[in-house]
């Protein structure tokens, strides 16, 4: 099933249904077989864009219970935005026609963590780990003036300030929301629970 025969709400609940049988622990598994390797070998059809944090424990595949060539993955560290991420995230929309894009956080992330300590204390940082702290920051100085203080609200502030960031820089993202052909859900991930839970979305109704 390739993204063609999907609309942004019917990727999002089949995400979620996926994730719901991950955290049951009756994944099926799917689309991992020898079978699904050649059918993909031509051409790939993933039916949604999830940009994650790097994190080794946030392995989107497992996560939604999903297989090969089912989503188009993007990590970065602090699933910050740069110019390189945008661009594979509009191949993903507008190349491959995926209909759903998810920004997905988590639990006792390191990149918010050092934000803070950096917004905090004051602590300097070195190399190119400096620009994935200064990337985040503007997500806990929000998260701060608003008067958000646990580590939880910080990183849920952090979902939805990237993916604002990612529609507003984005202008062929926007469009394809403008006109209901495609969708942007954060979610923020629970590293020992294994669940999900959407923190915004933009074009698409979340189910209850």
């Amino acid at each position: 099933m390739g993204s063609a025969a999907s609309s942004p709400a019917e990727t999002l609940a089949r995400l979620l249904a996926g994730n719901q049988r991950f955290v049951s622990g009756v994944p099926e598994h799917p689309n991992q077989d020898a079978t699904r390797r050649a059918d993909q070998a031509p051409a790939q059809t993933p039916f949604a864009v999830l940009l994650g944090c790097s994190d080794s424990r946030l392995a989107a595949e497992i996560i939604f219970d999903q297989g090969l060539g089912d989503l188009f993955v993007v990590r970065t560290a602090g699933q910050v935005l740069g110019a390189e991420v945008l661009g594979s995230i509009e191949y993903g929309t507008g190349v491959l026609d995926c209909r759903l894009v998810v920004v997905l956080g988590h639990d006792s992330c390191g990149a918010v963590a050092a934000a803070r300590q950096a917004v905090e204390e004051g602590l300097p940082t070195s190399g190119y780990v400096r620009d994935v702290i200064e990337r985040v920051t503007p997500s806990v100085l929000a998260a701060r003036a608003a008067g958000l203080t646990s580590d939880d609200d910080i990183i849920d502030e952090h979902v939805r300030h990237t993916v604002d960031v990612l529609m507003d820089r984005s202008r062929v993202l926007a469009e394809l929301v403008e006109a209901g052909r495609a969708a942007v859900v954060g979610m923020s991930y629970r590293l020992a629970e294994g669940s999900t839970r959407v923190v915004t979305a933009r074009g698409v109704e979340v189910p209850a």
